[in-house]
């Protein structure tokens, strides 16, 4: 822009240097020195625009900065959010197994009394209603008589093992 000042003063000052005036030339002087009032006029105009412009541009880069500020601390709280959910449901998975498991082990745990019930009755069955006497010793293990006369001993597993006399 100064540069475009600068060469009009320097055309027009030219000109003052070369001969004498004649009115033609006086006439083109004004007319240039009007042209360059006008020129200049327009240049402040363009520049006094481009000068709006460039301050509505930094405002709009302000706001643009500031609403992706706000986009990035808002998708922070929400990726916050979302881990503290995640860790919330694994919570509440980890305590439905534990519920699965422990009715497991309560389910185990009634089967086994059942099942030790069943054992119980099922020795109380076969077991004799007379108390069996010990007559002796066979490998470090008592000896016991049946009412029938059957010798036996109790094995490691808590069963009879018939002796042969």
């Amino acid at each position: 822009m100064k540069k475009l000042v600068l060469l009009c003063l320097m055309v027009v000052l030219s000109n003052t240097f070369y001969g004498q005036e004649t009115a033609a030339t006086t006439k083109a002087k004004t007319e240039a020195a009007a042209k360059n009032k006008k020129a200049a006029a327009a240049a402040k105009k363009a520049a006094t625009k481009s000068k709006k412009t460039a301050e509505k541009a930094t405002g709009e880069a302000k706001k643009a900065k500031a609403d992706a500020a706000k986009t990035k601390s808002d998708a922070a709280k929400a990726k916050k959010t979302a881990k503290t959910e995640s860790v919330k449901a694994q919570v509440k998975k980890t305590e439905a197994k534990t519920v699965e498991k422990s009715k497991a082990v309560k389910k185990d745990a009634t089967a086994t009394k059942k099942t030790a019930a069943k054992k119980l009755k099922e020795t109380n069955e076969k077991a004799p209603k007379v108390a069996d006497k010990i007559t002796g010793e066979y490998n470090g293990k008592k000896v016991y008589t049946g009412p029938r006369g059957g010798k036996y001993y109790i094995n490691s597993n808590g069963n009879k093992t018939y002796i042969e006399n």
